[in-house]
């Protein structure tokens, strides 16, 4: 039996975007199946409305692979895929596998030969590296830094490092409620001549996004408290 295919569909980064990021190919391949892998059903099924969904939302079939659903057996999630019906899979913000759990379901997927199709959408690193003026042509995502604040303060030290050795972009990010404290280290830590983009709410009506070196940036007042933000850095020379 022919297996189905696993659709990786893109979500809107922030409320009231979805007019930004939902593409005619999107649209139509929601409107085409109706099994979907999901991090938060009831996130899942709002943007599934506001992206154009005709199907009758009680006809979906949900699986839910939030946080208290991991680490057992991936085998319930390919039920259908197995069977030949094609499933999405969507994340709770951004692209599905980038920073996101769903990666261990497209890597499933491919040990059982099963077809992956990425969706284009948004995706907050890309779209703040594309914003920030740095490097695009070497660049490395690191995630999330230490909490500890002396780990945390060594890790920024060495991502400053190693971008100057290879002139190559850093990308990062913070729990949204620890920003202003991330930001406070970064600060402390870079040398004034290093250049910071912070990439604050993309896609979002009060979208912030700014380059300046960290001697500049010293003298700005911002608050990124509980707003979804990717910091970069870069230092050239």
């Amino acid at each position: 039996m022919k297996k189905g295919t696993l659709f990786l569909i893109p979500v809107p980064l922030a409320d009231n975007a979805a007019h930004k990021s939902c593409t005619p190919f999107l649209v139509d391949t929601i409107n085409s199946i109706k099994t979907y892998i999901v991090e938060n059903e009831k996130t899942a099924r709002k943007f599934l409305k506001e992206a154009g969904l005709k199907t009758p939302q009680s006809e979906l079939v949900i699986h839910d692979y939030g946080k208290h659903k991991r680490g057992s057996s991936l085998a319930p999630f390919f039920k259908e895929l197995n069977e030949g019906i094609d499933v999405g899979l969507m994340s709770e913000a951004g692209c599905p596998g980038v920073a996101d759990p769903g990666a261990d379901i497209v890597a499933e997927a491919h040990k059982r030969n099963i077809k992956v199709v990425p969706l284009v959408g948004p995706n907050a690193m890309l779209q703040a590296l594309m914003a920030s003026g740095f490097s695009g042509q070497s660049y490395a995502f690191t995630g999330y830094l230490p909490i500890d604040k002396g780990d945390r303060a060594k890790r920024i030290k060495d991502l400053e490092q190693l971008s100057q050795r290879y002139r190559q972009t850093q990308l990062f990010m913070e729990t949204p409620f620890r920003n202003n404290h991330l930001l406070e280290d970064i600060l402390k830590n870079c040398q004034p001549n290093t250049m910071l983009c912070v990439a604050c709410n993309i896609n979002a009506e009060d979208e912030f996004i700014k380059t300046l070196p960290i001697s500049l940036w010293r003298k700005e007042k911002v608050d990124l408290h509980k707003k979804p933000t990717v910091f970069l850095i870069y230092k050239g020379n």
